[in-house]
């Protein structure tokens, strides 16, 4: 697997968190990202496909499907900034804050769309601080793992690995022990409505470009339910979760990293 490939699939993962996987093989993104639609025009299809969602979910538990992604729907003004924030907004915020930092421990399936719109379904597991494995279903070979230092994406058919420092990934977000959407985060939106909550930050890394992170959280019971991400060159992958554990602790071995089996 090339390692440029490897890369997209760690920038994706945020959260926990990957790039297009099929098979055995990671396929290349689209030419050209499709234009974003403004916010005018795409709110309304946001609120038709998430309730929609919503009620299909509840319905079975079967994978939800896709909402689609309008990051820029109730941009705050300029990044970084807090004080135009209303009471509901900061309210919103704490909501997220607070569901963020009380959740140690996650598990449960996820379903994952890439840019050039393959999909790859499998688990996931969660044990804060720092910790996650995402392990995708056959035929994909791929498993990413962080141990609270490191992250890498693994091949288990070649054998090899790519590590990564998580302080340089977007994992450190979504793994953090306490989380401060306004001090710890750039946030350059935030959406609520009665079905989601959508929150939006912005990385920005002097190598390679600015990055978007959009989560999207269930405005009943605050149970996230699915993130994009936006890499530097407007590629979106999407990831969304379901049939979620909050309560089961993780097998500590899931997070080991086997530096003596695989090699970089």
């Amino acid at each position: 697997m090339a390692k440029i490939g490897r890369k997209a699939i760690l920038a994706a993962c945020v959260a926990c968190l990957a790039s297009p996987l099929l098979a055995q093989t990671v396929p290349l993104p689209s030419p050209k990202p499709h234009p974003r639609p403004s916010a005018a025009s795409a709110r309304p299809e946001l609120l038709a496909a998430a309730k929609q969602a919503q009620a299909s979910e509840q319905a079975s538990q079967k994978p939800p499907a896709m909402i689609p992604t309008n990051p820029f729907a109730a941009l705050l003004g300029t990044p970084g900034t807090t004080t135009a924030l209303t009471p509901e907004q900061r309210a919103t915020i704490e909501r997220v804050n607070k569901y963020l930092s009380s959740t140690q421990v996650l598990s449960g399936n996820f379903v994952q769309i890439g840019p050039d719109g393959s999909k790859t379904k499998g688990q996931f597991f969660i044990s804060k601080p720092g910790k996650v494995r995402f392990e995708y279903d056959p035929p994909s070979p791929i498993d990413i793992v962080a141990d609270g230092q490191s992250v890498v994406v693994r091949d288990r058919n070649l054998a090899t690995q790519d590590v990564y420092p998580l302080s340089q990934t977007p994992l450190r977000f979504l793994l953090s022990d306490h989380v401060n959407l306004l001090k710890d985060t750039n946030l350059v939106a935030l959406y609520s409505d009665d079905v989601f909550i959508t929150v939006v930050v912005e990385e920005k890394n002097g190598l390679v470009g600015t990055s978007r992170l959009m989560i999207m959280f269930s405005t009943k019971d605050m149970q996230i339910k699915q993130w994009t991400v936006t890499d530097p060159q407007g590629y979106d992958t999407t990831v969304a979760v379901y049939n979620l554990d909050t309560t089961k602790r993780p097998d500590p071995s899931l997070f080991k990293i086997d530096y003596t089996r695989y090699h970089n």
